[in-house]
């Protein structure tokens, strides 16, 4: 699974560039926020494996209002240094790498 370059974010983290992104539009169960915002980080310039991170918060277009904040350049570069140090290596071709940071996240009723 590669990432669509078009919409997608660089950030640099240790010296190694990345593309990162966040969906535009909610899933469904992301809109009602039964579910947590996502975005996938993967290596800038090499294909290899996709890290998917679960956030703990609903996504900033849910349908409902509740309150999200948006995800910044420093969640993600957190989220792919705990995921280098947990043994992604996203140089390495593979199913996506799930890195579940969702504690804490209530879904709305």
């Amino acid at each position: 699974m590669a990432l669509v370059r078009k919409g997608a974010r660089r950030i640099v983290v240790d010296g190694t560039a990345y593309r990162w992104r966040v969906r535009h539009k909610p899933s469904y169960c992301q809109a009602l926020a039964w579910s947590p915002c996502t975005f996938a980080v993967e290596h800038a310039d090499a294909a290899g494996t996709t890290l998917v991170v679960t956030t703990g918060q609903p996504h900033p277009g849910n349908w409902l209002g509740r309150e999200a904040r948006p995800v910044l350049p420093s969640d993600v570069a957190r989220a792919v240094q705990l995921a280098l140090r947990q043994g992604w290596i996203p140089t390495t071709p593979g199913p996506p790498v799930r890195l579940d940071l969702s504690a804490g996240f209530t879904p709305s009723p």
